[in-house]
């Protein structure tokens, strides 16, 4: 087989078929019973995920937890024509291009994002408003309030810190670097779309030791 298609969701685009792929139809932001099966096959070296980018985020973390990170190349068809990790590495929304992109483009790395409650982002958390004070590496980044915190891998240093603060005159900083820490009034941390499941008052985003081998190469910029 050439590869494994997860289709997740019921927002999931549509996609051809073909005989010799495997495809196989998960839940919204699928977990270890759904996913871990899959994973142990051949085809699951070539791995192509359709959904949004919380699903997508889903699907790496038990890329992660089975260590199979270093050994899959995976392609992502998003399900969201906003999605944050198409804007982030330039990949086609349209599900017809971007499933060619997946299956016809070469890897290139980029950085994965952890979070110290065991979970992974895709493409962007949002904390806010918060207060408190926020470390990107050893620079402060933040002491008192923020009107909003952004956060999304990067190539380069690994993450890119964005603070918006003020109301009327709104003014924001940008920091990069390997992690970002908070320590605040309980908030909510909003990871690709989707609140976590409660409220925090530490938090901390850090780029992992293996990259993502995203299938991207050719994509247009």
């Amino acid at each position: 087989m050439r590869g494994l298609v997860l289709i997740c969701g019921q927002d999931a685009p549509e996609l051809p078929e073909a005989d010799d792929v495997r495809t196989e139809r998960l839940p919204a932001r699928p977990g270890k019973a759904a996913v871990d099966p899959l994973l142990t096959g051949e085809e699951a070296a070539h791995l192509l995920v359709a959904g949004t980018d919380a699903d997508l985020a889903a699907v790496l973390l038990r890329l992660l937890r089975k260590e199979k990170l270093g050994t899959t190349k995976v392609g992502y068809i998003p399900a969201e024509p906003h999605s944050a990790v198409a804007r982030l590495w330039g990949l086609p929304t349209d599900p017809i291009r971007a499933l060619a992109l997946a299956w016809q483009g070469e890897v290139d790395p980029v950085p994965l994002i952890r979070d110290d409650s065991g979970g992974v982002l895709a493409g962007r958390g949002v904390i806010g408003p918060v207060r408190g004070v926020g470390y990107c590496d050893d620079q402060r980044a933040l002491r008192g309030a923020a009107r909003r915190i952004e956060v999304e891998p990067d190539t380069e240093a690994g993450l890119v810190v964005r603070i918006t603060r003020g109301t009327l005159l709104r003014r924001r900083s940008t920091f990069a670097g390997r992690a970002f820490e908070l320590g605040s009034l309980p908030t909510t941390p909003i990871l690709d779309g989707v609140p976590f499941s409660r409220a925090v008052n530490r938090w901390t985003w850090y780029r992992h030791t293996e990259d993502l081998r995203l299938i991207r190469a050719g994509a247009e910029r």
